[in-house]
């Protein structure tokens, strides 16, 4: 390694500049001692392709979970798939287990009265996909499955932003100039227009007096409350976001026809990549979400074989009545997703500020799910390991001439594939020369006797 330290390079991972991410992180897996593994896993953070609170490239993700010791780490940015080679390659390099795949909304015809995990909105809901191995080629109709993602949520953006706009003249910014500068690949989400809205206003009001007046007029708050505001931009913008984007704020519209696309498009775009598709469970509280066994058994008829927790918003709300309901409503929905066969994957966002980078697994609230949650990410990065090298995986013609409708031997599969250590080289070489032509058993034996042993944490 150069006279640069390790801070000097983990920072250059989150440059724009792709090249340079890459440079960074070979030097820095050069001088890497492995870390210890921990019995802990984020397979829901967002990179700077979509949102990160931290600047978080894939590179950089990839770097922090591996000086950390996760498990297994995983990416899941809005409406792209920017970052999943550099992601995957990020992860090959280090030797870190890894997933990656994309968060959007979909509206879902059958539960068009009810609300599931998009509060206030029926019939809109989060659905998650992981375990890709490349994004799907432009001129192919998944290609164009996911552009038509990213124009919508691009219309969404401009729609939103004229509301705002008008709302808080003089404080107007311009969507090419403002916002799309603050992410590499033109990628921008509300949390983007969220930074270019609060540094116009300081710019136009440089005075702290102006400025609070500005924002307790325009957010509709009094201004006692508003100037200890001005010295933390994270809760700033957090009270920006409720007041001016979300459910009754100035720039919100209803989700209207074709405000998102179907949820059948985005799983057959995700099945024809041979990724996973995941419904997203929020907290039990809304009506689509009061019987977890019956939405579940709706995703899977609509080829949706697991579930995605943020286990954070589930047990640390600090109303203690909340959080008990909260509490017994995970416990529901693991149970639910244990009973049906659905993996779990787990993480914490880090979409915004304060959020945490791991999940509390030792919490006395989490500590019963922790093996669900590890097995849900083992079975992902066995998915992933075997999708980018042998080119099968849980789903797919493969996997139906190999496990058929018996989801606990697949499962049991994967599992057990991403429990063994991580593949050298020749073995990934190998797994790739199989391919097709090779049943469950001989990939299993071809990993297994990479070192003599049936299990590890690397």
């Amino acid at each position: 390694m150069t006279s640069e330290t390790v801070e000097d390079l983990a920072a250059q991972l989150d440059s724009f500049d792709a090249g340079r991410r890459r440079s960074a992180l070979e030097r820095l897996a050069q001088g890497a001692a492995p870390a210890r593994k921990r019995a802990e896993v984020n397979l829901h953070c967002p990179t700077f392709f979509s949102y990160n609170a931290y600047g978080y490239s894939p590179s950089r993700f990839a770097w922090e979970a591996d000086r950390y010791g996760l498990e297994v780490a995983g990416i899941v940015d809005f409406d792209v798939l920017d970052g999943v080679e550099e992601f995957l390659e990020a992860g090959r390099l280090l030797r870190l287990k890894s997933a990656a795949g994309f968060e959007t909304r979909v509206f879902i015809e059958e539960l068009r009265d009810k609300v599931t995990n998009s509060p206030h909105e029926p019939g809109v809901s989060y659905l998650i996909s992981s375990g890709f191995a490349r994004p799907p080629e432009p001129d192919t109709p998944a290609g164009e499955t996911l552009a038509a993602m990213a124009d919508c949520a691009r219309r969404r953006n401009l729609r939103m932003l004229g509301r705002v706009n008008e709302h808080l003249d003089p404080v107007t910014i311009d969507y090419e100039r403002d916002v799309l500068p603050l992410t590499p690949a033109g990628n921008a989400t509300e949390r983007h227009m969220l930074v270019a809205y609060e540094r116009r206003a300081r710019e136009l009001f440089p005075d702290e007096a102006g400025l609070a007046r500005f924002w307790s007029e325009k957010l509709n708050e009094p201004e006692e409350n508003v100037r200890p505001l001005l010295a933390d931009v994270v809760a700033l913008k957090d009270l920006m976001r409720r007041r001016l984007m979300k459910h009754g704020g100035a720039g919100y519209a209803a989700p209207e026809e074709g405000s998102f696309p179907a949820l059948e498009e985005v799983v057959e775009m995700t099945l024809a990549c041979g990724a996973v598709p995941s419904g997203g469970w929020l907290d039990g509280t809304n009506d689509g979400e009061a019987d977890a066994v019956e939405l579940f058994r709706f995703w899977l008829s609509k080829g949706i074989p697991t579930v995605t927790i943020i286990p954070e918003r589930n047990w640390n709300p600090k109303d203690p009545r909340e959080k008990a309901a909260k509490v017994q409503h995970l416990r529901e929905a693991v149970d639910a997703a244990v009973r049906l066969e659905m993996p779990i994957l787990v993480g914490t966002e880090m979409n915004a500020d304060g959020q945490g980078f791991v999940d509390a697994f030792a919490a006395a609230e989490l500590a019963p799910y922790r093996q669900a949650f590890l097995d849900g990410a083992h079975f992902i990065w066995g998915h992933t390991l075997l999708k980018m090298t042998a080119g099968v995986g849980c789903v797919g013609d493969w996997a139906g001439r190999h496990f058929g409708d018996d989801a606990a031997r697949r499962n049991q599969f994967f599992r057990r594939v991403g429990r063994l250590p991580y593949p050298e080289e020749a073995t990934m070489a190998r797994l790739a020369a199989e391919g097709h032509n090779a049943a469950p058993e001989a990939l299993l034996r071809l990993l297994e006797g990479r070192s003599g042993r049936r299990d590890g944490n690397r």
